[in-house]
């Protein structure tokens, strides 16, 4: 092990979630990418919890110790979440507690966090505006943490013959096991064995 990987392992991050912008099937994913970067101190995940389109993340909050933090839609237009995690971010970035912050979102602006001299890693998906991603030192796609959905084969049984059985190739058996993280690189040999 580097010197180098050990103190990334032991920076404690704050994690802000945006509940109404990132689905609750990447939780486990998105804990295990942000280990990799340190300690999660703070988990907070932001959005109006008596919408029933929460009802997933209200599942996922005790077992991965996350604290919901509510936020009413009280006008049309603006996004009360957003302005809820940059207050909540400015506090604990004020605290001088944390050496990080990993912000889970896909449509804010925390440039003001880097600009003092804070690491900033982001989260969001594909749809994520480019003023975001650029305002982060890193940034993760979450479709990239999802694992490789497996690939079933199915065989036609004739009524006359007794089935046959198939024993998938090993380029099959590659494809259909789950990858916590896939890099791009790994999803394109992937892609292209499957072609040949």
């Amino acid at each position: 092990i580097e010197t180098g990987e050990v103190m990334s392992t032991t920076k404690k991050l704050a994690v802000l979630i945006d509940a109404d912008n990132i689905s609750a099937d990447v939780i486990e994913y998105l804990l295990l990418e942000i280990n990799k970067f340190g300690i999660a101190s703070v988990k907070r995940i932001y959005g109006d919890w008596t919408d029933t389109k929460l009802n997933k993340w209200k599942d996922t909050l005790l077992p991965y110790a996350i604290t919901p933090i509510q936020q009413f839609a009280y006008t049309n237009g603006k996004n009360a979440t957003d302005m809820a995690m940059v207050i909540d971010a400015m506090d604990l970035l004020y605290s001088n507690t944390f050496d990080g912050f990993c912000l889970v979102s896909s449509d804010s602006d925390f440039t003001r966090i880097r600009e003092n001299g804070i690491e900033v890693i982001g989260f969001g998906q594909n749809k994520t505006p480019e003023a975001f991603v650029k305002a982060c030192d890193k940034f993760v796609r979450t479709e990239l943490l999802m694992p490789v959905k497996e690939t079933s084969i199915q065989t036609t049984e004739s009524t006359t013959s007794p089935p046959t059985n198939i024993t998938a190739t090993p380029q099959a058996q590659n494809i259909a096991t789950p990858v916590a993280t896939p890099s791009a690189a790994a999803v394109t040999k992937t892609n292209q064995a499957t072609a040949q």
